[in-house]
């Protein structure tokens, strides 16, 4: 019996997807990009809400990152996902850059501005990686962390907008209580019981996604 071409689809990992898109497959190159969509938008939206004050929105900083990624992909000589990532988050730097220098009003490209913001995406990536995973987990564990932060951003997309605010200034951006009541326009104490039940609900939607991976 012949196998059917969607649960051939579903078996083929990044770096086969990397390849049939250096081949020219335009399909594989749109999945790889819509892989990433959570986790590069998280990753933009902390960006926004530092150097913009959340002032705009994400999707066109994401869209824009997509078509530039898009565009350079035959420059992209990596094979393997965590440098696909890594390629992708630099790509996202350059182009939260070019939107801080439009929104401001500065023609000159500033280089040490795209190596801050890529500095601080790359810290972001790691504090994603670790949000759910125990600091004094195995080595052997720790190397999960790739394929975790991938469900962890497709959870945090899941959740209720306040949730998902609350965990990305707590988290991410690293404010205080007191700091992030005054951002969301809520008390501290509102707060710090949104973010408990913020990070219950962020546990149980990994476990879900998690597990719906797994099945695929």
């Amino acid at each position: 019996m012949l196998a059917d071409p969607e649960d051939e689809k579903a078996k083929l990992t990044t770096e086969d997807l990397i390849a049939r898109a250096r081949a020219g497959d335009e399909t594989a190159l749109g999945q790889i990009l819509s892989a990433q969509r959570s986790y590069l938008r998280v990753l933009a939206r902390v960006e926004v809400g530092r150097h913009l004050q959340g002032k705009l929105d994400v999707s066109d900083i994401i869209q824009e990152a997509f078509l530039e990624a898009h565009k350079s992909f035959p420059n992209f000589k990596g094979k393997h996902e965590p440098q696909l990532i890594q390629w992708i988050r630099s790509i996202l730097a350059h182009t939260i850059a070019n939107t801080v220098r439009r929104y401001f009003g500065t023609q000159a490209r500033d280089p040490r501005l795209e190596q801050q913001l890529a500095a601080e995406i790359d810290q972001s990536a790691i504090s994603l990686g670790g949000l759910l995973v125990d600091p004094g987990a195995s080595p052997s564990q720790q190397v999960l962390r790739v394929e975790q932060t991938r469900l962890v951003t497709d959870a945090l997309s899941c959740l209720p907008e306040d949730y998902q605010s609350v965990l990305i200034l707590r988290h991410l951006e690293g404010l205080t209580f007191p700091k992030i009541a005054e951002r969301m326009g809520k008390t501290v104490d509102s707060v710090e019981k949104l973010w408990l039940r913020g990070l219950t609900r962020l546990k149980k939607e990994f476990a879900r996604t998690a597990s719906a991976s797994e099945v695929k």
